[in-house]
């Protein structure tokens, strides 16, 4: 039974994908990990501007498969469960995948590299930070939705409760302050995905 659920939940979550882009001989797989407020969604929609690839932004997923989420554990394992499952299909059908998570434990993380070993994917995994007062600021308009493109209900509150759970990425990445210019990190993911 819980492998139909998770079937169900993956094929849910892919009823709410934009149109695919055509599949590549060699897929990448770029994990971006980090707190809420670093900016971890502009900066996967400034790499799609020069990709072709699929964003999976965990807080709009999560309301796919939850209309009034909870983020209690169960729930969270759940979501990521069916995220990983569809990344999985994804890269296995030559389609590049951005996922957009907080990814901050490392055993978390870890499943996702195997799954981009298992499907022959180049991995690519960056670390977002900002100084708290931006983040703090980036929250707070966040709260006003003020940014139409902002799914996230995560507040000041639950970056504070998080931030201990923060765990050292074990393999190269990049770390990206997004309060100075990202330019020169996405070029070189750029660069690094079409070699």
């Amino acid at each position: 039974m819980k492998a139909n659920h998770a079937a169900d939940d993956v094929g849910l979550l892919k009823e709410a994908l934009p149109p695919l882009p055509e599949p590549v001989a060699n897929p990448a797989l770029i994990v971006v990990s980090g707190l809420p407020g670093t900016g971890k969604s502009h900066f996967c929609r400034r790499l799609a501007e020069r990709l072709d690839l699929v964003i999976l932004e965990s807080d709009s997923l999560r309301r796919r498969l939850f209309r009034v989420p909870s983020y209690a554990r169960e729930e969270s394992a759940r979501l990521f469960q069916a995220c990983h499952g569809l990344v999985e299909e994804l890269l296995r059908r030559g389609i590049s995948v951005a996922l957009d998570a907080t990814n901050l434990e490392e055993h978390n993380r870890e499943r996702l590299y195997h799954i981009a070993d298992q499907a022959g994917a180049r991995l690519v995994i960056v670390r977002m930070e900002a100084p708290p007062e931006v983040v703090r600021q980036r929250l707070e308009r966040r709260s006003q939705r003020q940014d139409r493109q902002d799914q996230s209900d995560a507040d000041w509150g639950v970056y504070a409760r998080m931030k201990p759970a923060v765990e050292k990425i074990g393999r190269n990445h990049f770390a990206v302050d997004s309060s100075r210019d990202i330019g020169p990190v996405v070029d070189k993911i750029v660069r690094l995905v079409n070699r």
